[in-house]
């Protein structure tokens, strides 16, 4: 059967606070929600905030940021690190009461084809994510990389993921064919960015990136994608997301 409707949800480094979930919650289905430090941070201000976020109508994307190529070292040392970094994910996602079964995303940062070190981190965190009674999602790149034989990252992976079941959080946010910033109330389907078996689909991304989303015109000027009902006093920039489900991690507890 056709997917037939698509969700808005948002995502950010840092938690909105709860005194905006209200606001947010006007525009957006779901929200990302960190189970580790997110890219570039010291702290994870998400930790401890899954009962507000869910009370104020969220669905969720629960997220871990995986590794960087250079922390691999070897294919052997990857899986020892692919599986001791999904141990943590599991008991973060517990300790913050997601049920069994809910989708941890993986967050993959770096794009182009994925060397063997990084394919052997990610299917032992997969293996022992699933093994533990959750589900193993991956956000990764959507884009074909233009120096890399225009390798979609997202195909790489599942190309080589034999008989794992993954569910993909693509990320395109170049215009076409994304919106950029922008809310509709009718999203895209996932399937639009490129990526016929994504499940999610970020198509703005705070702040913007130049190199990719350069033909994007509806950024603010600063370069940041700013959701509506929030003061512009706060600045609170959000990367927007579509997904084929008001929660996408099927994290919710009821």
């Amino acid at each position: 059967m056709a997917q037939t409707h698509s969700y808005l949800g948002f995502d950010r480094n840092a938690y909105p606070g709860d005194a905006n979930l209200k606001a947010l919650s006007q525009t957006f289905s779901y929200a990302g929600y960190w189970l580790n430090n997110p890219p570039g941070e010291r702290t994870n201000t998400w930790a401890g905030h899954r009962a507000a976020v869910e009370s104020a109508g969220f669905g969720f994307l629960v997220l871990f940021n995986g590794r960087v190529y250079a922390e691999l070292k070897s294919v052997a040392n990857a899986k020892k690190v692919g599986n001791s970094d999904a141990q943590v994910a599991i008991a973060a996602a517990r300790r913050e009461g997601f049920p069994a079964h809910t989708i941890i995303f993986l967050d993959q940062e770096q794009g182009g084809r994925m060397l063997p070190e990084q394919k052997a981190y990610i299917y032992a965190w997969v293996d022992a994510v699933t093994a533990a009674g959750f589900r193993a999602g991956i956000y990764c790149s959507g884009i074909p990389a233009k120096d890399d034989g225009n390798v979609v990252t997202a195909e790489d992976i599942r190309q080589s993921a034999g008989e794992r079941q993954i569910v993909y959080w693509a990320i395109n946010d170049a215009c076409p064919p994304a919106p950029g910033c922008s809310f509709p109330s009718h999203p895209p389907s996932p399937a639009q960015s490129g990526v016929g078996f994504a499940e999610v689909w970020q198509f703005a991304q705070s702040p913007r990136r130049q190199d990719v989303a350069a033909h994007c015109s509806n950024y603010s000027r600063d370069g940041n994608c700013y959701p509506p009902g929030i003061p512009a006093a706060q600045r609170l920039h959000v990367d927007v997301n579509t997904a084929t489900s008001p929660d996408p991690s099927h994290g919710r507890s009821r």
